[in-house]
C-alpha cells in the first residue's frame, strides 16, 4: 500500500469500497432505512461501515446521478422525494415502452432468448419462495432488460433507460406488501407464456398492465 492509497484522515480508500458503499447505500434508500426527504447522515454511516468520508462522499455522487439523492450546498446529500404525480406522469410512459418492446420481442427474440428469459423467471419465483427481496429485483429487472434488447430497437432501448433511472426507486417499493409481490411473481410467469407462445399482442398487453400494477401499488400505499 502506498501513501496515495490513504485519505487525509488515514483511512484506506479504494474504488471497490465506494462500490460496495454504494451498493449498500442504495439498498438502504430502496428499502426506505433512508427515507424521502432526509439528511443522508453521512457520520453515523462512516461510523457503521468504519470508513472515511471519502468513499461514502463518492458513493452518494453516484446516487445524486441516479436521481436518489440530491446534493445540496452547504446541507450535505438529501434523499430525493418523488412525488405521486410525477409517478403517475412517468408509469404510463414506461408502460406504453415496454408494452412495445413486449410486442416486439415476441416477434423478434431468438430461442435462446426465450430459453434464458424462462430461466430467470424461475429463478425469480425460488427468490420469492425464499423471501430474497434484493435477489428478486435484481433478477426482475435482468428480465425488462433482456426483455428490452430482444426487441432489437436501440432506440427504444435509449429512450426506456431516461424514464427507467427515474422509476427505480418506485419499482422496487411497489412490491414491499406479500400479496403484491406474489402477484407480480404471477405476471412474470404469464409474461414469459405469452414470450413463449410469440403471442404479440397478449405480451404487450401483460406488460403494459403490469407496470400499471405498480402504479396502484403505489398510489395505495401513498392514500394509507
Amino acid at each position: 500500500m502506498s501513501l496515495a492509497d490513504l485519505t487525509p484522515d488515514g483511512f484506506v480508500t479504494r474504488p471497490a469500497l465506494a462500490v460496495e458503499l454504494t451498493d449498500r447505500m442504495r439498498r438502504m434508500i430502496m428499502e426506505g432505512e433512508l427515507k424521502s426527504g432526509e439528511k443522508v447522515p453521512e457520520k453515523a454511516l462512516t461510523e457503521r461501515f468504519g470508513v472515511s468520508r471519502t468513499p461514502v462522499r463518492e458513493a452518494l455522487k453516484v446516487l445524486a446521478h441516479e436521481g436518489l439523492v440530491q446534493l445540496v450546498p452547504n446541507r450535505g446529500a438529501i434523499v430525493s422525494r418523488q412525488t405521486l404525480a410525477e409517478l403517475a406522469e412517468l408509469f404510463p410512459l414506461i408502460a406504453a415502452l415496454e408494452g412495445l418492446a413486449g410486442e416486439l420481442a415476441a416477434e423478434r427474440a431468438s430461442e435462446p432468448d426465450i430459453a434464458s428469459i424462462g430461466d430467470l423467471t424461475r429463478r425469480l419465483r425460488q427468490t420469492y419462495e425464499t423471501h430474497d427481496r434484493p435477489a428478486y429485483f435484481e433478477i426482475n429487472q435482468a428480465i425488462h432488460g433482456a426483455i428490452l434488447a430482444a426487441a432489437g430497437n436501440p432506440t427504444l432501448i435509449q429512450h426506456h433507460a431516461m424514464v427507467a433511472r427515474r422509476v427505480y426507486r418506485a419499482r422496487y417499493q411497489a412490491n414491499l406488501t406479500p400479496e403484491r409481490w406474489l402477484a407480480a411473481t404471477r405476471e412474470h410467469e404469464a409474461i414469459h407464456a405469452a414470450l413463449a407462445a410469440r403471442n404479440a399482442a397478449l405480451l404487450g398487453r401483460l406488460m403494459k398492465e403490469h407496470l400499471q400494477h405498480k402504479l396502484q401499488t403505489l398510489v395505495a400505499i401513498v392514500e394509507n
